[in-house]
């Protein structure tokens, strides 16, 4: 018994013994996990596989995209095709590895949450004063732009709702409101994709551009209510809710404009964030009002991105507060967020399915409607406003790009069940293939050339043939000579970093003239003097054009900046400083105006010239950068290259601008660079001047005061030094002539700059050349004008010429500021770097500097570098004269004969000659 009892509970304890459960395993790969399992405890691991792959993927195959102004979305969309069933989904085992269906869900929550940002940024990126202050041509290009594709979108919706009604993942809907979606796709012009294409080919503030915008907001606005009608009416199971819907959705409009608006906007200026930019208080505030307003168009049957989308129309575009919001959130949301979306398009694609003849002819249909019927639609709405036909033709191929909203309208549907998965693969092979098709069709149709030579001809410069109906400038030489403005049109172009130096050289042209350096005049020339100052009362005024060049990024908000370019120009504190200082510190007749430009910097030469052609400026004035880069904004550590801190010139980037510049308007306007006296002096000691400590590095060395208190040697460190240019003395002007169009005009340049008598104008003549007759008559012109503020030095070789522009200042001691003006193109008669004993890398730095602005000035240069100038503070401007196009006509003895171009338009280059 006592054995029994004892074997009983040994088995009852060893069948009790509890199990023992075990943590999950937390160290990762180190116990076996495989991270491409999906694990819905951990989701995080998978997403990030999937969003790395996309995201890799989209910018491997958006940089060849990019080089012919494709928009991003396209290489998104076929990122995504090519993740899906249709390509790389054909590989065994790589959907169920990469994107398993059970990974889709927070896949698709992540993707969806991003489209609710983007259509955020899509309402805050239309500025609806557009669309109130043109609303006539608006929606008259807008009317017939929508209503011609509505109508044969309904036309193929029948064939489609007929062949493919019924198919797999498609709800039972009525044709109707099969119809009304299907006019909406055809009908709807992508907004934020047409910004990004006007802003690349420079059209958006022409007529075009002016005209597609305001129709594109007013067709994206007419869209989305549609779009949200079609979905409100698949929604409702009634036609009575469907009404419920659609009130409640029109109150809840007038409720955002006219109660949080006003509301939103007192805090705005509460918290000044119109003035300064939205604080992160208002940020929150306003993504919290974004996630509320989608919560509540999703609750009553609309989707969500409706709400998100009137919030953004809500937000003010006053003070750049749209710009400033759109730049705390745009980086995110289209790095991260849009790209999976987009790519869960594509994945949703699968052309595999569209394999039969009857398929492929609707799709041919489909792109045939959508593409064709935008087309004629507005470019009957711009020819019935008074545009040429090809104006219009541009204009409706502009409005036929379907982009990223067709996509989203698409990913409704098929959300909404109103297509199936074939169908909705047709429409997105419409949509890549009419967005790819808008740029090179919009850069073929509508050419610079052709702008310009509209341009010229609405303004009934030329007739049609091209052929000059008023003199470009009807002012010639000789008045020139005498009054002595070569220069009466400037184009300046504006940087942060050499506001200071330019405002310098500007104050010469804006000084005072004849009036003033008349009295300096010898009585034996009072007759010459008064024949030029009656020659200077009749002075036309002098036109000064700041021109401010900002970057075009990928970014929504460069975009936005050019779309308020004037509401932006007025506030930019670059222009505005540059306007107030030289208006305010003139004695003649100025005009002075600013204006911003953005744009890829690839095209900043490009631009420049454009603006040159448009306001017939006679020069334009570059700085150099005194950044090291094209950039404006200087590093704090200087980032780069050390070299290029001690040696500005050694710029490469923007070397390549000014050759770019000096090239582009060769036949346009003359070109003055500007290298400033601190640039040239970079690298040499500052113990000569006395300026600045010799030695590096911490400079902040204590020192023991009669109190016993240690007190910094240097109160100012890290100070900027400015000195009164007036308690220098009279500025110098020393020009070297010799010989040739651009030493010519350098000469009269420096005529004109001396017309203030704080200014002496030296003229260097180098003897050898020979004295011609063109500065033969300009010598005497400068003599009788500027009297004995004008001195005439001869150097006997370029070397001596060189020695006499960087010698200390005779005629003026008390003025070590000097402004050489030297011409570009000099005749290389200058000794080789070799001869004159630089060290290697001084040889090389003189051979870069002679590419872009000529052997002169880079001997010029490598003698400051060595200490030539170290008692002058030498500023450069090296100036290119303009030129008239040379031809090759024929072919004599061998020997090519060549002849200027006559005055007539160019359509190659599309300006007029001179």
């Amino acid at each position: 018994m006592a054995t029994t009892t004892t074997t009983a509970t040994t088995t009852t304890a060893a069948t009790a013994t509890p199990t023992v459960v075990r943590a999950p395993a937390q160290a990762g790969v180190f116990e076996g996990l495989n991270p491409s399992i999906y694990n819905p405890a951990d989701p995080l691991v998978l997403f990030i596989i999937q969003a790395t792959i996309v995201i890799a993927l989209t910018r491997a195959l958006y940089w060849p995209l990019s080089k012919i102004r494709e928009p991003r979305v396209i290489a998104e969309v076929i990122a995504g095709i090519l993740l899906g069933p249709s390509v790389l989904g054909r590989i065994p085992g790589f959907t169920d590895a990469i994107f398993p269906p059970a990974s889709m869900a927070p896949f698709r929550l992540v993707a969806n949450i991003g489209l609710v940002l983007f259509l955020f940024l899509v309402g805050l990126e239309i500025n609806l004063s557009y669309l109130l202050s043109n609303w006539r041509i608006a929606f008259s290009v807008a009317a017939l732009d929508m209503t011609i594709p509505f109508g044969l979108g309904v036309a193929v919706a029948y064939g489609l709702y007929n062949e493919f009604a019924g198919e797999p993942g498609t709800a039972p809907i009525s044709f109707g409101i099969f119809a009304l979606f299907i006019g909406v796709a055809m009908a709807i012009t992508a907004f934020p994709v047409l910004c990004r294409i006007l802003t690349s080919l420079k059209l958006l503030n022409t007529t075009v551009g002016v005209i597609v915008l305001t129709s594109g907001i007013a067709n994206d606005v007419v869209g989305w209510v549609l779009l949200a009608l079609c979905v409100t009416l698949v929604n409702a199971g009634a036609g009575i809710t469907a009404l419920y819907v659609f009130l409640v959705s029109v109150g809840y409009s007038l409720f955002l404009a006219y109660a949080v608006r006003p509301a939103f906007i007192w805090v705005l200026r509460r918290t000044k964030s119109l003035e300064n930019g939205p604080t992160e208080g208002v940020v929150a505030l306003t993504l919290f009002m974004v996630l509320a307003s989608s919560f509540f168009t999703s609750i009553i049957g609309v989707h969500s991105i409706f709400g998100a989308f009137m919030v953004g129309l809500m937000c003010p575009h006053e003070g750049g507060f749209a710009i400033k919001l759109t730049e705390k959130i745009e980086d995110l949301t289209s790095t991260l967020f849009v790209p999976l979306f987009f790519a869960l398009s594509g994945i949703n694609t699968n052309i595999g399915l569209l394999n039969t003849g009857t398929v492929w002819g609707y799709v041919f249909a489909i792109i045939f409607v959508a593409f064709f019927s935008k087309l004629a639609g507005g470019a009957l709405g711009a020819r019935l406003n008074g545009l040429v036909w090809r104006e219009s033709l541009t204009i409706g191929t502009l409005m036929s790009c379907k982009g990223l909203v067709e996509l989203i309208v698409l990913n409704i549907g098929l959300q909404a069940k109103i297509l199936s998965t074939k169908t909705f693969t047709m429409f997105v092979i419409m949509a890549l293939i009419t967005t790819f098709a808008t740029a090179p069709l919009v850069s073929w149709l509508y050419p610079p050339w052709y702008q310009q030579k509209l341009d010229l001809w609405k303004k009934g410069k030329i007739d049609w043939d091209g052929n000059p109906i008023i003199p470009a400038d009807g002012q010639d030489s000789e008045e020139k000579y005498r009054n002595g403005d070569v220069a009466t049109r400037l184009l300046v172009y504006l940087r942060t970093d050499g506001l200071s130096s330019i405002l310098g050289l500007i104050s010469l042209f804006t000084s005072s003239s004849a009036s003033t350096s008349a009295a300096s005049a010898t009585s034996d020339n009072e007759k010459a003097v008064d024949s030029f100052a009656a020659h200077a009362d009749e002075q036309r005024p002098l036109r000064i054009q700041g021109y401010r060049l900002v970057e075009l990024t990928d970014r929504n908000s460069s975009v936005m900046k050019v779309s308020d370019i004037e509401d932006y120009a007025s506030h930019d504190p670059i222009v505005k400083a540059f306007g107030t200082s030289t208006a305010n510190n003139t004695s003649r007749d100025v005009i002075v105006s600013g204006q911003i430009a953005v744009v890829p910097e690839e095209g900043f030469a490009d631009t420049l010239a454009t603006q040159a052609s448009k306001t017939n400026s006679d020069l334009v004035l570059v700085p150099w950068s005194e950044t090291g880069t094209i950039s404006e904004i200087q590093s704090f550590y200087y980032g780069g290259n050390s070299s290029i801190k001690d040696n500005m010139l050694e710029n490469k980037e923007f070397a390549g601008l000014v050759t770019d510049v000096y090239e582009k308007h060769r036949h346009l306007s003359a070109v003055g660079v500007y290298v400033d006296s601190s640039l040239l002096n970079a690298n040499l000691s500052r113990s000569r001047t006395g300026d600045e400590p010799t030695k590096t590095g911490i400079t902040r060395q204590l020192t023991r005061d009669a109190t016993g208190v240690s007190l910094a040697e240097t109160q100012d460190i890290g100070a900027a030094k400015f000195h009164s240019a007036e308690s220098k003395g009279p500025k110098v002007v020393r020009v070297l002539y010799k010989g040739g169009e651009d030493d010519l005009f350098a000469v009269r340049l420096g005529y004109q700059l001396a017309q203030s008598d704080k200014v002496v104008l030296e003229v260097v003549i180098e003897a050898a050349n020979g004295i011609d007759k063109e500065i033969s008559a300009l010598k005497s012109v400068l003599s009788d004008s500027l009297g004995d503020r004008v001195v005439y030095l001869d150097a006997r070789d370029t070397v001596e010429a060189v020695k006499s522009l960087l010698s200390p200042c005779q005629q003026v001691h008390s003025s070590r500021s000097v402004l050489a003006v030297v011409g570009r193109s000099v005749a290389s008669g200058l000794p080789s770097p070799v001869e004159s004993g630089p060290s290697c890398s001084a040889a090389a730095d003189l051979s870069a500097v002679r590419k872009v602005l000529g052997p002169l000035a880079a001997r010029l240069a490598a003698e400051v570098r060595k200490g030539a100038g170290d008692k002058t503070k030498v500023s450069l401007l090296v100036v290119q004269a303009k030129t008239a196009p040379v031809t090759t006509t024929a072919v004599e003895g061998g020997v090519p004969t060549l002849k200027r171009k006559p005055s007539t338009y160019s359509q190659e280059s599309g300006h007029m000659g001179s």
